[in-house]
Order: C-alpha cells, then sequence, then structure tokens
C-alpha cells in the first residue's frame, strides 16, 4: 500500500527542490526526516513538510507502521511561471520568471 502527499503551486525553483529531494529517495522515514533537518537548503523545511502528510495519511488513512514506512518515489515537477517586470533603461522592462514547483513524495511499507 502506497500513500502519497503532493505541495503544488510551491515558490521555489524546481532545479532547487530537485537537488534537496534527490537526497531522500528511498530512505527510511526517520533518515529523510533527519537528512532534511540538517540539509541547509531553501527547500528543506518545505519537503519536510510534505514528507510529514504523506506519513500522516499513511498512518491516518491506511492504518500503516510508521516504523516500517520509506520513500518510494518523491519528485518535483514543474509549475506555473510568475511573471514580474523588471524597468530598465530607455523605457524598456525585463521579464522576470519566477518559477514555482509541484513536489510530491510518496511512501509505502517495506515488506
Amino acid at each position: 500500500m502506497e500513500t502519497k502527499a503532493i505541495a503544488k503551486t510551491t515558490r521555489i525553483a524546481p532545479r532547487k527542490a530537485r537537488l534537496v529531494i534527490d537526497l531522500i529517495r528511498g530512505k527510511n522515514i526517520k533518515e529523510a526526516q533527519a537528512i532534511l533537518m540538517f540539509t541547509p537548503r531553501g527547500a528543506s523545511p518545505i519537503i519536510m513538510k510534505v514528507l510529514n502528510s504523506a506519513v500522516a495519511n499513511a498512518e491516518h488513512n491506511n492504518n500503516a507502521n510508521v516504523d516500517n514506512l520509506y520513500v518510494k518515489e518523491c519528485y518535483v515537477n514543474e509549475g506555473v511561471r510568475i511573471k514580474r517586470l523588471l524597468p530598465r533603461a530607455k523605457g524598456r522592462g525585463d521579464i522576470i520568471k519566477k518559477r514555482t514547483s509541484h513536489i510530491t513524495v510518496v511512501v509505502a511499507e517495506r515488506e
């Protein structure tokens, strides 16, 4: 039985979030939480919330044992791009693309 949690339109660039999410793929829940707690990246607290949500979903909805859970899948997809205008010389403007992410974490029980 696998359970997932998704955080949509999170205000962090997918490229930065993927650096952190690659660290926890395939790890036990306790080990993944420890890695996220001590990783000095901006995406760490966001991914920690999604991981804790997936664990809570597994415990509440599927009556899973938390000690047997591991991160089966985790990935980051690109969300919408928020466009902002930056004034430049001679009346021109540059478009700044503020990227967002959809973060998905899937946990499952080890057999």
